[in-house]
């Protein structure tokens, strides 16, 4: 008998489940990617719309006299463009922060697909109807602010949906290191998103959003033609989110039948059945850790955000490079943001600490970013090398949170095996943490005017804060690794 090609072998080698476990998870990653793809261009934009019109060549024909913003784009044309800017992004994030908020609740109750699908295409044209403005000559900031916030709100069904689908398919073991590496569509996104602009962002701004627009919602299509919610629709073994433990023997009180857990172990002590009626709002937050989780990535999302929407016009305007080269630099903090994502992972599987290993990184990052500001224009190695850092450093603990710590809180043993909390679990984090990263952007547009070391000490503070809230976890965590043990009493109703 003829051997088999050892690519035949590999392929046969993976079971049908792994087969459909990898398509989901590649689907959802790039599902993912094009949300942020569709978000990074207006970072991009910002200096092209307000630009130092001294140094731009303007035609012959153009009459130039006493007009110094000629090249700008009205109405950012005012000396006030840097709180435009802010407001502008708050417009975006504060409806994204808002609609958070719901959006876990009708995931959990909506067939994702249709969910998903939808808001996709639907993000794709507000996307588009901004780059539409540059081409039909629109100059209200009320058309501009109204784009951004509904374009907001119908982003908000991405997190929720993607992640809540990945749990579906994946169990707990190895999760911090899966999403880790999943959890790079954000940083790719954002890559994908800023070159993407920077193409066009000197010709024709316009289709600086036009493109990705398009992008996310064929997106869309796809995502109504091939996601696959749950294994068991395909006939596949669902993944076991719990299993029984040797050790802390469950206990039960016997005047209100309620169950009390160990909190050194990450998986409940008895098989119990799956309930189907979906979690409350309040329910969730009772949740041990959600609530100092999700105040935590408050003030870590405000640092990455910050970045996400200033960094290219600090370059610019710091280091004088064109809004292009700016652009294209920038994508530098996203690379970095990749490896953090994936070692912050890989370290907290490793040792079992989630809130410890974000407190870690936090901790360096204060530092590192004070360096970057005070060195990091140095020469064009220091400023690659800086950003490198600060990205791996900022938006390690963002990733782990919305991703691994998130589907960890969503299919917590208190549970008691409902697994329709996980929608709701990571809309409540990722919401909170969207107050900061609508807070952030617009303090840095009020406080920028004043000087950029002042924007720097409000993002160190912000990440010392983080880290302060994350004590009381990574106290107990410690606690464990030491031999003690912390009984943690159960929920008698979700």
């Amino acid at each position: 008998m003829r051997s088999l090609a050892p690519g035949i072998k590999l392929i046969t080698s993976f079971s049908r489940d792994s087969w459909y476990r990898f398509f989901i998870l590649l689907l959802t990653f790039v599902f993912y990617t094009t949300y942020h793809l569709s978000r990074k261009p207006i970072s991009i934009v910002k200096s092209q719309l307000h630009r130092n019109c001294s140094n731009v060549i303007h035609p012959a024909d153009l009459n130039i006299t006493d007009n110094d913003t000629w090249c700008d784009w009205a109405p950012f044309d005012q000396n006030n463009y840097r709180n435009l800017f802010g407001v502008l992004d708050n417009c975006f994030l504060v409806a994204y922060a808002i609609g958070m908020f719901f959006s876990g609740i009708f995931g959990e109750r909506l067939p994702l697909r249709y969910y998903l699908s939808s808001g996709m295409i639907l993000s794709g044209i507000f996307t588009a109807l901004f780059g539409l403005g540059f081409y039909w000559q629109i100059h209200s900031l009320w058309y501009y602010c109204l784009v951004q916030a509904l374009n907001g709100l119908v982003q908000t069904t991405g997190w929720p949906a993607v992640v809540a689908c990945v749990g579906n398919w994946f169990g707990k073991g190895k999760r911090g290191l899966i999403m880790g590496v999943w959890n790079s569509h954000t940083s790719v996104g954002n890559i994908l998103g800023s070159l993407i602009a920077g193409v066009y962002v000197s010709s024709a701004w316009g289709l600086s959003f036009i493109v990705p627009g398009i992008i996310i919602a064929v997106a869309g299509v796809i995502c109504f033609l091939f996601l696959v919610e749950k294994p068991e629709d395909v006939n596949c073994t669902p993944p076991q989110h719990h299993e029984s433990v040797e050790q802390e023997p469950l206990l039960r009180n016997s005047s209100s039948n309620e169950e009390i857990f160990s909190a050194n172990t990450s998986t409940a002590v008895e098989t119990v059945e799956d309930h189907t009626e979906a979690i409350s709002f309040c329910g969730a937050l009772r949740i041990p850790g959600v609530v100092e989780f999700s105040l935590c990535l408050l003030f870590a999302k405000l640092v990455s955000y910050t970045f996400l929407y200033w960094l290219p016009l600090y370059i610019a305007n710091v280091a004088h490079f064109d809004p292009k080269e700016a652009g294209d630099l920038s994508t530098l903090f996203d690379v970095g943001g990749i490896v953090g994502g994936i070692l912050a992972g890989l370290i907290s599987d490793y040792s079992g600490g989630r809130a410890t290993t974000c407190c870690a990184m936090l901790i360096i990052a204060a530092p590192m970013l004070f360096l970057y500001n005070k060195i990091g224009q140095n020469g064009l190695p220091t400023t690659i090398g800086m950003l490198l850092w600060c990205g791996a450093l900022v938006n390690g603990p963002y990733a782990l949170i919305t991703t691994a710590v998130s589907a960890d809180l969503g299919t917590h043993e208190c549970l008691r095996g409902n697994s329709r909390a996980l929608s709701t679990v990571t809309a409540i984090i990722d919401g909170t943490g969207s107050i900061g990263a609508a807070v952030g952007p617009l303090l840095a547009g009020l406080i920028s005017p004043t000087g950029w070391n002042n924007v720097f000490y409000m993002l160190i503070a912000a990440d010392v804060l983080a880290c302060l809230l994350l004590s009381r976890l990574v106290y107990k965590e410690v606690r464990g690794w030491c031999g003690y043990t912390t009984r943690l009493r159960g929920f008698k109703e979700i």
